[in-house]
């Protein structure tokens, strides 16, 4: 078992630098997600935390040593990548045990691993198969199994269910989760897909650019993103943002999105916002938190509404996704599955304002 330190980790490619100042501490046993779009560093992070890539400037370390200058061998880690990389000469069987023979462990002791690791993984019964005789999910376990042998003290994947289709995908992410409970080891995975970042990860790190953004519970991302980049990219579908001001009309605070519509702010949320009136900022609303006048939840005030027409709607059976349109202003509500607004039709869209996000203009940076 093993902690892991990146201790202000840089990566430079020549003149490109990939990762800026990554300072991120991962306890023992944690399930830990890197996300972000592609190029922003996140899978040259976890492969110079494997050993596959050297590091430029800062420590990386897995427990209390420094394994700047380990050789991946030596790391106690194991990687399963986006490919599988299965041998496709060899079975199942001695796919799995291929790396502890290289280290000449005893037989016996490979034997127990192997049929252990397929029991888990339900794979016991495709041990004499060869590669190309699996389905891509069979080919996935198998790759699992292959890690898992080696008994690690941190599992390493970089997004290992790109392959798969959506159902498989949805299948196997609570697969790597219940083995994370069961092998209680210390799991670091890769990937561009926030809901497998927020349905798996018990801390997320978000990043762009080579530099993270922020590192919270999933709970905590999507509640309190630090910044509009976070915002956007945790939620599916994404938040809503509008360019507008804060104005102050009759002692009431307001955000006024011009040409479109002027909506009140609690009481509860104008402190921490009073000293940006008059500037501008982006008003963030996340899509279940605009609702169908006709079907607003307990609980939520009523007093922010806006006439709008509805330009698309989606019936998905438990939800409504409702692309509703005012002042040439265009946004998403995820309305309740009552909801009879269809596409073309006139809609009062109520604003749930407890949950709404403020964001300075310039710096991105989150307000309230």
């Amino acid at each position: 078992m093993a902690s892991i330190k990146f201790d202000h980790v840089y990566k430079r490619f020549g003149e490109t630098t990939v990762l800026k100042d990554l300072n991120i501490d991962i306890p023992d046993r944690e399930f830990l997600v890197l996300v972000g779009p592609s190029g922003c560093g996140k899978s040259t992070a976890l492969r110079c935390l494997a050993g596959l890539e050297e590091i430029s400037d800062g420590s990386i370390l897995i427990g209390d040593r420094v394994v700047n200058d380990i050789p991946p061998k030596d790391r106690d880690i194991a990687m399963v990548f986006q490919s599988y990389a299965l041998y496709p000469h060899m079975t199942v069987y001695d796919n799995m045990a291929f790396g502890l023979k290289l280290r000449r462990m005893d037989k016996t002791e490979i034997d127990r691993r192997v049929k252990e690791a397929a029991e888990l993984l339900g794979i016991a019964h495709l041990l004499e198969r060869k590669p190309k005789a699996l389905s891509g999910g069979q080919r996935q376990r198998v790759a699992l199994g292959r890690a898992i042998v080696r008994e690690p003290a941190v599992f390493l994947m970089d997004e290992p269910l790109s392959n798969l289709d959506a159902k498989l995908r949805v299948q196997t992410r609570a697969e790597i989760s219940k083995l994370h409970q069961r092998l209680a080891t210390t799991f670091i995975y890769v990937t561009h897909d926030q809901t497998e970042a927020m349905t798996m990860g018990s801390r997320i790190a978000v990043m762009r650019d080579g530099i993270l953004q922020q590192i919270d519970s999933p709970k905590t991302l999507y509640d309190q993103p630090t910044n509009m980049f976070v915002a956007g990219f945790i939620g599916s579908p994404a938040m809503n943002f509008f360019n507008g001001r804060l104005d102050r009309s009759n002692g009431q605070l307001m955000v006024n999105i011009p040409n479109a519509f002027t909506l009140p702010v609690p009481k509860e949320k104008a402190g921490a916002i009073e000293s940006h009136i008059g500037k501008d900022i982006v008003f963030g609303v996340r899509p279940e938190d605009i609702h169908d006048s006709a079907f607003v939840p307990r609980g939520v005030r009523e007093d922010a509404r806006i006439q709008a027409k509805a330009n698309v709607v989606e019936v998905m059976g438990s939800e409504v996704y409702a692309y509703i349109e005012r002042g040439n202003k265009e946004f998403i509500g995820r309305f309740d599955p009552r909801s009879t607004v269809r596409t073309g039709q006139p809609v009062e869209a109520v604003v749930d304002m407890d949950k709404i996000h403020i964001f300075d203009r310039e710096s991105e940076r989150a307000l309230v």
